[in-house]
This record gives structure tokens, C-alpha cells and sequence, in this order.
């Protein structure tokens, strides 16, 4: 084992550890060319990760530094009537990556599925992400390019709601 992994530590995120995970998320998407789209913000990060809580946040620490992190949340497989954990976020500072931190980030939410008796750990890479798809190539993953991601944000999920809501069918 490397010197480097013996000196990683993963822990679950706290309160008292928002500002980090904040910083983790803006610099995923300052990497992912998508830091105009954050609107997170540690108040919301406390709600949603703590008061009410609907996702779950590990941090790595080596040499009790934050490097990386790792968000993620209980899904479920009708197929399989089972849960799953779906890993929306896996990020490591670039200047430590390469120790195998990432790869110990992963593997933690993968036992954590296994340990919750989930059928599938599921996430989604960038098509051009091509360091990503190796790293996960690399243990053991399979993609799916047969299915295509679908999503409403914004106002179209709001007018969805709202010509929905004036159907009278809303409760």
C-alpha cells in the first residue's frame, strides 16, 4: 500500500463541514465548465444535507486536509424491488489526484450499497469526461449508452407543476 492511501481518512460530512463541501461542488463544476449553474449554497446545504436530509456527504482527508469528496443518495430498481445508491458526485482536488483517493472514495459508497442490500450503484459521466469513464472503466463499471438522461429544471419544471396544478388533479 502507498504511503499516501495509509494517510487517508474517510469520514461522513457534518455541519460543521458545509463550507467544504460548498468549495468541493464549486470546483466539480468549475472542472465540469458548469460553475455558472451552481445555486447552492451553504444554507441550502444545510437543509438538504442535514436538517432534511436527502443525500449523504463523505469527505476524504489526508494528512487531516479535505482532498475530495463523495454525494450520494438511496434510489430504488423497480425491476429489482430493491434500493440502490446513486452517486451524484465524486470529486478529488487535482493536485491529489493520482494516490488513489478517488478509487477509495468510490469503493466506500460501493460497500455502502452492498452493506444496505442495494441492487445497483449507479452515476452518470460527462461524454467528454474520458479520465472519468477510464477511472470507472478501470473498476470494473459498465456503460449504458442505451439509455439517454432526461431532466426539467427550472421554468419548465415549474410550468409542468403549475399546468398541472391548475388541471384540478393536484391534491
Amino acid at each position: 500500500m502507498n504511503s499516501a492511501i495509509e494517510q487517508f481518512e474517510i469520514k461522513p460530512a457534518t455541519e460543521l463541514d458545509i463550507p467544504t463541501i460548498l468549495h468541493f461542488i464549486r470546483s466539480l463544476a468549475e472542472y465540469e465548465k458548469l460553475l455558472p449553474m451552481v445555486e447552492a449554497t451553504e444554507e441550502k446545504l444545510k437543509d438538504t444535507l442535514f436538517d432534511n436530509p436527502v443525500a449523504e456527504v463523505v469527505i476524504g482527508f489526508y494528512q487531516s486536509k479535505p482532498v475530495g469528496f463523495a454525494l450520494f443518495f438511496q434510489n430504488y430498481s423497480t425491476f429489482l424491488a430493491k434500493p440502490g445508491l446513486y452517486l451524484e458526485d465524486l470529486f478529488v482536488d487535482p493536485e491529489f489526484r493520482g494516490y488513489g483517493f478517488g478509487q477509495s472514495l468510490f469503493c466506500y459508497v460501493a460497500a455502502q450499497a452492498k452493506n444496505r442490500n442495494c441492487g445497483r450503484f449507479e452515476w452518470t459521466v460527462l461524454d467528454w469526461n474520458q479520465p472519468a469513464r477510464d477511472f470507472y472503466a478501470s473498476m470494473g463499471s459498465v456503460e449504458h449508452d442505451d439509455w439517454i438522461i432526461n431532466r426539467l429544471t427550472g421554468d419548465a419544471l415549474d410550468k409542468i407543476a403549475e399546468n398541472f396544478q391548475q388541471s384540478g388533479n393536484a391534491n
